[in-house]
């Protein structure tokens, strides 16, 4: 008996998915992970208080800064395959081949096949995109989670259900349990689209969006208010917070302090620790998930000192920028209106813009020409209103990361295969100026992507800026001498589009050529290496040590000490600001003298603790989380907790860091044990190798 199939394979989309699932998983297994949120995981493993809490120790002292929902997916993976980075990065490189294959679901029933493969092709080779893929940050599942909204909201209007509407807004009320405020940027789209496309009373459509607010609304603040609900004593202190809430997380350091900057309750803008020198690119080691840790009066003094004296590291930025604070730390630029096209930024997913911008003339003139507000139109405007709020953001926010531009990489890749239908459509008709968009567009892209080229000729020879010029004059003279024929032109259109994806796709490939992963990825050929288009060993990244089959091994890998890494002209590839491995005396020591406390080991913040709770099962309570500002403990509690022999070890640092109220009791209350009884002379002469003032002292609670 002979099956009819109805659907044939369509094998340019498959070869998409396949180079996708190619850049996304390729030496997955080599890539480091972000520890803070690794050591979470292994701890989400032990209970479920711990993994419903999304709590960074196993015994739910202290959540981490995010809601926990990619964290529960994650935790999830770990359990089927067993921790390591491979199983904490697969869901997020998962998610990152179904967002390439969603973008063509979407795209397709509006603007036809190859729109939607150009625009599937496009956020499959968007650098920062494939960079945040791998690595176990939160960024890919939320993308996901946005464009399976998006594809419901599609369906709300294709059918005029209210129902699907309501799916959407649920899912984007999921993205925001995923990374609270950022999963709101989609919503201008969201509510536009949806208020200009469906067919009813304005009246009812306004009240169809009041109740899929109520919805987004009740979804979004579920996970927070159980949690705001529950008495303080009986749930772990809300990481990254001031008051130990989760609505304050979610507005303040997850939500307004990223757009002014203003940390000065947490992770503070200044906050900053005495930092290593600064790299040949003006870059700087961050440690642990990248965020910023907390600054003595010392460390204060320190950095105004090399400020004043010219220290690029500080001075704004890493070039030296007029802005300083969070912008210059993360190396984000200064803000303003030409940020995405500054050379910290543009080559992570600005590359297409310029196409972007003609995409929006083409949209202007069809609408003109047409005198129609067709569907079509709708859903180009739905893809701008996702992109243009961030771009808006991004130019002028004080407090954020290169991979965040991630979230653009959808709006553009659709707005590209948009675009080139758009553009063809004005460009076969060769009528007016308007007939010329299409070579002019591909002209003035390729000239912006030389222009990335030349920002980062430090890390590539310059005679490949000429190529783009070459190849963008070639092939739009091309278009114009073969407006005349017609299937010889669509071909050349195509292959423009082709050859303007070239340089994103190396910057992509040699992120993951590079082998290594961080908390802070960024995108781009390797700086270490300047000379020349060939991507470059593996960087040094902060992740755990893996034994060969797969299980967790001795801490943070001694061979990786940075954990600010990523592919690209402001990586760096300097030491670490924590010791990469616990001191294996120390930890000898701990297990010697532990008698059933419930923490093994008291630290100022998270960053102390990656070692020991990574080479050990034993609780470790980080006392100031991962800032080591959270007010997660008073000298008061601790003394009842060492009272209660819940804990009567810590290790405290020699640079005033963390609650100095703790600090100060711990001093009072505890005998300093000889470091010659716990630390070993290589933790020393690490110490000194590393430049880092990282003098430690052990301290013991003997009542």
């Amino acid at each position: 008996m002979k099956t009819k199939f109805k659907g044939r394979i369509d094998f340019l989309l498959t070869s998409i998915i396949l180079l996708s699932i190619f850049l996304n998983f390729y030496q997955l297994t080599k890539a480091g992970s972000n520890t803070y949120y690794t050591v979470a995981v292994k701890s989400m493993l032990k209970s479920f208080h711990a993994f419903f809490y999304a709590s960074f120790d196993p015994v739910g002292f202290i959540t981490v800064d995010k809601p926990p929902v990619a964290l529960w997916i994650q935790t999830l993976s770990a359990s089927i395959f067993g921790l390591s980075n491979f199983s904490v990065l697969l869901p997020e490189a998962l998610a990152g081949v179904i967002s390439v294959w969603l973008m063509y679901v979407v795209v397709k029933p509006k603007f036809g096949r190859t729109a939607a493969l150009l625009s599937s092709l496009v956020l499959a080779c968007t650098p920062i995109f494939v960079a945040v893929v791998r690595t176990n940050n939160v960024d890919s599942i939320l993308i996901l989670t946005l464009l399976i909204a998006t594809w419901a909201l599609m369906k709300s209007v294709d059918q005029q259900k209210v129902s699907w509407l309501l799916v959407s807004v649920i899912l984007v009320g999921i993205g925001f349990n995923i990374k609270m405020l950022q999963a709101y940027m989609v919503l201008p789209a969201f509510y536009l689209f949806y208020f200009i496309a469906v067919k009813a009373k304005w009246t009812k459509r306004i009240g169809q969006l009041t109740i899929a607010t109520v919805v987004l609304a009740a979804v979004s603040l579920s996970w927070a208010v159980i949690v705001d609900s529950t008495s303080k004593d009986q749930r772990p202190y809300i990481g990254s917070s001031q008051t130990n809430s989760v609505l304050e997380l979610a507005l303040g350091y997850n939500g307004i302090s990223r757009l002014t900057g203003d940390q000065s309750r947490g992770k503070a803008a200044g906050n900053v620790p005495q930092m290593p020198p600064a790299n040949s690119q003006g870059t700087n080691n961050i440690s642990g998930n990248g965020e910023q840790p907390s600054m003595s009066p010392a460390d204060s003094q320190n950095i105004q000192k090399q400020t004043r004296d010219g220290n690029p590291s500080f001075a704004g930025g890493p070039r030296g920028g007029k802005q300083g604070g969070m912008n210059g730390m993360f190396g984000t630029g200064t803000p303003g209106a030409a940020r995405l096209f500054s050379k910290e930024l543009s080559g992570q997913a600005s590359w297409l813009l310029p196409l972007v911008l003609f995409a929006g003339i083409a949209l202007v003139v069809s609408f003109r020409k047409n005198r129609a507000f067709t569907l079509q139109h709708q859903f180009a405007i739905f893809w701008l209103t996702w992109l243009l709020p961030m771009m808006v953001f991004f130019s002028i926010a004080n407090f954020f990361h290169q991979y965040y531009l991630s979230m653009m990489g959808p709006a553009i890749a659709a707005l590209t295969g948009i675009g080139w239908t758009m553009l063809w459509n004005l460009y076969k008709e060769k009528q007016g100026w308007q007939s010329w968009l299409l070579p002019v567009s591909v002209l003035a892209t390729s000239l912006f992507e030389a222009l990335i080229l030349f920002e980062n000729k430090n890390v590539i020879s310059q005679a490949w800026i000429a190529v783009p010029i070459i190849l963008g004059l070639v092939f739009s003279v091309l278009l114009i001498v073969m407006r005349q024929r017609e299937k010889t032109a669509y071909s050349l259109s195509i292959a423009g589009m082709l050859v303007l994806l070239i340089f994103p796709f190396y910057w992509t490939l040699a992120t993951i050529l590079d082998g290594g992963n961080s908390a802070l990825p960024i995108a781009g050929p390797n700086s270490r290496q300047s000379g020349g288009m060939g991507g470059g060993g593996p960087m040094m990244g902060a992740r755990p040590a893996w034994n060969g089959d797969g299980s967790m091994g001795s801490g943070l890998n001694r061979n990786h000490g940075s954990s600010m890494v990523g592919a690209g002209p402001n990586r760096n590839g300097g030491g670490s600001m924590m010791e990469s491995q616990a001191d294996a005396k120390l930890i000898s020591y701990l297990k010697k003298h532990y008698n059933g406390e419930t923490f093994m080991l008291a630290t100022e913040s998270t960053r102390e603790a990656y070692p020991f709770m990574l080479q050990t099962d034993y609780a470790v309570m980080a006392m100031g989380g991962f800032s080591g500002n959270d007010p997660a403990v008073t000298p008061e509690k601790l003394a009842k907790m060492t009272k209660d022999g819940e804990v009567k070890y810590f290790l405290i640092s020699g640079e005033g860091r963390g609650n100095q109220k703790v600090n100060e009791w711990i001093k009072a209350n505890a005998k300093e044990v000889p470091s010659s009884e716990w630390q070993s002379s290589q933790n020393t002469d690490n110490t000194q190798r590393t430049g880092m003032n990282r003098s430690m002292t052990l301290y013991e609670y003997k009542g």
